[in-house]
């Protein structure tokens, strides 16, 4: 059984695909700033990862830095750990 809340359970519902800051809070039955403070908290127990656009590369890369005060310049996507807690 999962121990996720439900903000972060619905988070990780919203980000099994690479997903904007805004459409997670659009998904999301919570306020854009607890939406904004839990999605740090899953990314620092590694169950999300900040996603950046490569344009050589046209496709989104992980971004290994990101400014947590400026989370809609990012988008997100659920690692293999936080699925698993999202699943289990």
């Amino acid at each position: 059984m999962s121990n996720l809340t439900d903000v972060e359970f619905q988070i990780l519902d919203a980000i099994y695909f690479v997903e904007p800051f805004k459409h997670i809070v659009a998904e999301c039955d919570f306020p854009e700033p607890i939406v904004a403070d839990v999605l740090k908290q899953l990314i620092h127990k590694k169950y999300v990862v900040a996603m950046q656009f490569d344009e050589q590369k046209q496709e989104f890369v992980r971004s290994f830095i990101y400014d947590s005060d400026n989370m809609h310049a990012y988008h997100y996507l659920a690692t293999k750990e936080g699925l698993l807690a999202h699943n289990g």
